[in-house]
């Protein structure tokens, strides 16, 4: 089997898939009716929460245990993505759309994956469960239209801030390096055009509120949707 090459053949397909999935999941949720879309919703949810606990547990290594726990934001976002297809809790959407946007499109994008290509294990739960938080991210924001507010907008910054604080005395004390932050990750990334460590993290989050504000400033200068009639009781 040969080893995965980032924009082969095979991650070109999964991008374009990608963008396919998204397309068909935002029509679905305009267009499908309300009975549909729930459905798909909480299908999504089940089969992306198997999906990632089924990979942490296959990952973890007992004799290991601070290299493999599911502590980058990765890891988090499929949580968060399965919370918020099931319940549509506001901040459970509100990290989705950040997070997904953003994080798990950059992981797509330019994936930190050393290993064999299509089709081993590997290569396909990475991807999966990355795509599936961006078209759980899509889906929710512009397929039921659950868009995003500043006060989404400043709890995700928080839970980000906590968690990045977290993470790099986590870091620091066992030496690892969840979330890139103590190191770059061996393969490319946008992190390899902000400068050294520890520099390189100033503009990093710099860049992510602005680019989050960004995606908050639009959905704010138009009138909210009017709630579909199966959204309406739920609360968060």
């Amino acid at each position: 089997m040969s080893e995965f090459v980032a924009y082969g053949t095979s991650h070109s397909t999964v991008l374009a898939v990608t963008v396919a999935g998204a397309a068909g999941l935002v029509v679905l949720g305009r267009h499908g009716g309300a009975r549909a879309a729930g459905l798909c919703a909480r299908v999504l949810a089940v089969v992306l929460l198997v999906l990632v606990v089924g990979e942490h547990v296959w990952e973890f290594d007992p004799e290991h245990v601070v290299h493999t726990l599911p502590l980058h934001l990765s890891d988090l976002a499929p949580y968060t993505a399965a919370c918020a297809l099931w319940t549509r809790w506001r901040w459970a959407c509100a990290l989705t759309y950040y997070w997904g946007i953003t994080l798990s499109t950059q992981s797509l994008l330019t994936p930190a994956l050393a290993g064999p290509d299509f089709p081993s294990l590997q290569f396909l739960v990475f991807f999966a469960s990355h795509s599936m938080v961006v078209w759980a991210a899509i889906f929710l924001t512009w397929g039921l239209r659950l868009a995003p507010s500043w006060r989404g907008y400043w709890f995700t910054v928080g839970v980000t801030g906590c968690w990045a604080a977290a993470t790099l005395a986590f870091n620091a004390l066992t030496g690892t390096n969840y979330g890139f932050l103590n190191a770059k990750p061996p393969t490319g990334s946008i992190l390899d055009l902000l400068g050294p460590w520890p520099w390189y993290l100033v503009p990093e989050v710099a860049l992510l509120l602005g680019v989050w504000a960004l995606m908050t400033a639009p959905w704010r200068r138009r009138p909210a949707a009017p709630a579909r009639r199966d959204e309406e009781h739920v609360g968060g």
